[in-house]
């Protein structure tokens, strides 16, 4: 079974990476798979532009956890959609050295629910858990990962609404 943990730049996914693997979980940081399958870096947004579906068609055996902002292009099982309040997000990515336009970028596509969105269009709603990790620790989050992953608790997304941020970037 693949679990994946996926999430805007800032919500919390490999802070959550690491609270699970200091408790013996393997979790494939999906940023050490996509190499070969960059495109092109784009200087002015600082990302590369992967070919997520060519990367996606590689990574088809998975099994365990991964996270990554693409994790939601895998044949998951479950997925784990982390998210947290733009502004507070705001604050999380700039002392990451992103420029302005990136730290609003993302915010706002937080605020529209993109990843969300990607999510719901390739997974069934039982297949899906959303996480507010704007005021929680790692470590309760990386608890509802495992009781979600288990079967102990069940499915929940769009529960969140952060439109009003829009106006406010």
């Amino acid at each position: 079974m693949l679990v994946g943990i996926t999430g805007t730049p800032g919500t919390g996914k490999t802070s959550v990476a690491q609270a699970l693997r200091k408790r013996g979980i393997d979790v494939l940081d999906l940023k050490t798979t996509v190499g070969p399958f960059v495109l092109e870096h784009d200087d002015e947004m600082g990302a590369d532009i992967v070919d997520v579906e060519a990367w996606a068609a590689e990574h088809t055996f998975l099994e365990g956890f991964a996270e990554g902002a693409i994790a939601h292009f895998l044949p998951c099982e479950k997925i784990i959609v982390l998210r947290c309040r733009p502004d507070v997000l705001s604050e999380r990515l700039a002392p990451r050295g992103y420029s302005a336009e990136k730290i609003r970028e993302n915010a706002e596509a937080e605020a529209l629910d993109v990843i969300l969105i990607e999510t719901a269009d390739a997974f069934a709603a039982e297949q899906i858990y959303e996480i507010d990790t704007t005021s929680i620790d790692s470590e309760t989050a990386a608890d509802q990962i495992l009781a979600f992953a288990e079967g102990r608790i069940p499915a929940s997304f769009g529960s969140l609404d952060w439109s009003e941020y829009v106006m406010s970037l």
